[in-house]
């Protein structure tokens, strides 16, 4: 049988519809089935290929939505303001602190695209992980589908024998019982 006849009739047992009405992702499953392959690697063990500066942003992504972060800001603000209130004229910055305002506003004007390009990777890997986990779960359920196909036809089978075997068995007694009555 030519594997595109195979192709196609798994889907239409399994799916309910031809092959070229599947989407590429069942048409990928289907085909895994049929050649019984694996579904491959997890998106998330194939090797880091992120450039130095995606893995820069990543870090400061991850550092930056941290609680150590948060305290330590906390603390560096806490310090830059108690400076500038208590040493009057060696204030650097005195209030109403018109500096800090700026280095705030450029930390989080740099910070957040840099967090918002780390999501979008997470995301796009996130996007990867579930379509991974649908192949493998969509497999998973029409396997089972088909082995319970193979179960139901080994079912019938074993009773057409049953069958067979017992009216085998009532011709053998309505044998045996005629040849006793003629007997007897």
């Amino acid at each position: 049988m030519h594997a595109g006849d195979h192709n196609a009739q798994l889907a239409q047992a399994l799916l309910g519809c031809s092959y070229d009405e599947l989407t590429p992702v069942q048409r990928s499953v289907i085909d895994l089935i049929a050649t019984e392959a694996p579904s491959g690697l997890n998106p998330q063990l194939i090797s880091d290929d992120r450039t130095f500066w995606q893995r820069l942003a990543d870090t400061i992504a991850a550092v930056g939505g941290s609680w150590s972060f948060i305290f330590s800001f906390l603390g560096v603000l806490v310090a830059w303001v108690t400076w500038n209130a208590l040493t009057g004229s060696l204030a650097f910055d005195p209030y109403p602190f018109i500096f800090l305002n700026l280095v705030m506003s450029m930390i989080a004007a740099l910070q957040a695209p840099v967090i918002m390009m780390s999501q979008n990777r997470a995301a796009a890997r996130d996007r990867a992980n579930a379509e991974h986990d649908y192949v493998v779960n969509l497999r998973a359920e029409l396997e089972i589908m088909h082995l319970h196909d193979k179960l139901d036809a080994l079912r019938s089978d074993e009773l057409v024998k049953l069958v067979t075997a017992q009216a085998e068995t009532l011709d053998l007694l309505k044998t045996q019982m005629a040849a006793l009555a003629a007997k007897g």
